[in-house]
């Protein structure tokens, strides 16, 4: 009796997730975006956040880089923590499920975004005040979330990446 309670929950928790979850599940494109917006989310908070203060210490590329890349992780992490241990998991187990869906979603958003601003001429010179630092910035978050759609498609179409996060929904 009790091993039928549990496959009627493993049963329900299959169809509630379908497309979710196990290898080659399947992944449509807004899943994907949506993925991708919650990664820049995170990422573009902490990323702003360094710029500002990198620029405002007058720091030079490298360390102002490096501060935004840290950051951009450590909110990028933070939002799917906030999310999984409201839906009930330890903050252990919360740790876990955020490292293996985020990880490579950030690290491609990161290496695209800043390697654009890198190619902006005068970007990472300019000031808070000038508009080709917000926009630089701009234009980087939008090539980033181009190239990272297609990387989270294909990681939620393997069950992982944000595909992990959905089972606690």
């Amino acid at each position: 009796m009790q091993h039928d309670a549990h496959a009627h929950h493993r049963t329900e928790r299959s169809g509630a997730h379908a497309g979710h979850e196990g290898h080659g599940a399947a992944a449509d494109w807004p899943t994907a975006a949506r993925a991708t917006l919650h990664c820049l989310t995170g990422c573009a908070i902490g990323e702003v956040l360094g710029m500002v203060i990198g620029t405002a210490l007058g720091w030079g590329t490298v360390p102002t880089m490096v501060l935004a890349i840290v950051l951009a992780f450590f909110f990028g992490y933070s939002l799917t923590l906030w999310a999984v241990v409201r839906a009930g998991l330890s903050l252990k187990a919360a740790i876990g499920v955020a490292l293996a869906a985020d990880t490579l979603s950030i690290a491609v958003m990161e290496l695209v975004d800043n390697g654009v601003l890198l190619l902006v001429p005068g970007a990472m010179d300019a000031h808070l005040s000038d508009g080709l630092f917000w926009g630089a910035l701009a234009f980087a978050f939008l090539v980033a979330f181009l190239v990272t759609t297609p990387v989270n498609k294909w990681m939620i179409g393997r069950g992982k990446g944000h595909a992990v996060v959905h089972q606690y929904h």
